[in-house]
């Protein structure tokens, strides 16, 4: 049974009859008591402890902890909070035969944000395309925000002889994320205690994909391009928002792998964080899932509720989809009727559960209403 933490209007109560119970014949309950003064203090006071013990407690376990107590308790399995990764692609400027760009050159988003070139290159038919990322923030949280797309303009911060100052982006800028939440973190502590390492079993591989900034959410197959190989799938459902969060690359294994061919992109950098974890033998491909479209048509939900019931659906996707799993219909249903409001409908479709190819996870399509 949970404590009942006492109330400040209950504290106040019980220092006053403290008061009249100890001093006979005074009245503590008087509203200018000097006494009462001296209880409503005491019961801060005392209100004030309760609340310094609730955080006590709340710091006590994984379950609850928060900040850098959550950190120490994850540092204990030696799982760390993800940092901040910023974003990456390449500029285009124009410029006259000859003239470079040198490594480490400052630029400017169009909305002032920093970035720095790390290549070098010379202009060759009239431009030059560098490659650039994201520099953090005094506090290194540029994170997800400099993610951007192609076309966006960048400007040179200091004027290169021969190079016009204004450029864009040649590609898209991809692979920003912000520092892992608390609640993301957590998960991982969890995860730790609750599956000890095994040596590379499959748990192990998704602990290992999930550490990379930018990953979500993982899976791990084994035997999937054959004896000895392994398979894993990974989703970016934050840092790859604008591309509904799939990994945005080609599949393959880590830079340093000879037995098959190496990825780019996402994939590269989840490969290559696992490469050095893995066990010695094993083949690792890092493999984006594939989207599997699901219709769904629902009738009876008022507009106003709409949109909360197409979130819901979308929420319960991602908690059930995994390459190669099942759509239950009653989980739908549940997601359905979970939204406040929303008490009398109907599923139209799908009417049966649907199960996904290998490496395809679900996606709602747009949702009929009527």
């Amino acid at each position: 049974m949970p404590y009942s933490r006492p109330t400040l209007t209950e504290l106040r109560a019980q220092a006053a009859q403290q008061l009249n119970a100890q001093l006979p014949g005074a009245d503590a309950l008087l509203r200018f008591s000097n006494l009462r003064v001296i209880g409503d203090i005491e019961a801060g006071l005392a209100c004030m402890l309760y609340g310094y013990l609730d955080w006590i407690a709340l710091q006590c376990t994984p379950f609850t902890a928060t900040d850098e107590y959550l950190e120490a308790w994850g540092a204990l399995k030696g799982v760390t909070r993800k940092p901040c990764a910023q974003a990456s692609g390449s500029l285009v400027f124009t410029g006259s035969e000859g003239r470079q760009i040198d490594i480490g050159t400052a630029v400017q988003r169009s909305d002032g944000l920093a970035y720095t070139t790390t290549n070098a290159a010379k202009v060759a038919g009239g431009s030059v395309t560098v490659t650039a990322s994201a520099v953090p923030d005094p506090q290194g949280l540029t994170g997800a925000n400099g993610d951007c797309a192609a076309g966006t303009a960048f400007t040179l911060s200091n004027a290169i002889a021969g190079i016009d100052s204004t450029g864009c982006a040649a590609t898209v800028f991809l692979g920003g994320a912000d520092i892992e939440r608390n609640d993301d973190y957590r998960d991982r502590v969890l995860y730790v205690y609750q599956n000890p390492p095994q040596g590379g079993d499959e748990r192990d591989y998704v602990e290992w994909a999930l550490s990379v900034p930018g990953v979500t959410r993982a899976w791990c197959v084994g035997n999937g391009y054959g004896i000895g190989s392994v398979l894993i799938y990974f989703m970016m459902d934050a840092a790859n928002a604008a591309h509904g969060g799939f990994p945005q690359g080609s599949n393959g294994c880590a830079t340093r792998e000879t037995r098959g061919p190496p990825a780019t992109g996402d994939q590269l950098t989840v490969a290559n964080a696992i490469y050095p974890l893995r066990p010695v033998t094993a083949l690792v491909y890092v493999v984006a899932p594939v989207r599997r479209v699901i219709d769904i048509s629902i009738r009876g939900v008022a507009v106003q509720y709409q949109a909360a019931v197409s979130a819901s659906i979308d929420a319960q996707l991602k908690a059930d989809g995994q390459p190669g799993g099942e759509i239950t219909v009653s989980h739908l249903w549940s997601a359905v009727s979970a939204v406040p409001g929303v008490d009398d409908f109907l599923l139209l479709s799908p009417v049966q559960d649907i199960g996904l190819p290998a490496g395809a996870i679900p996606v709602a399509g747009p949702i009929t209403w009527s």
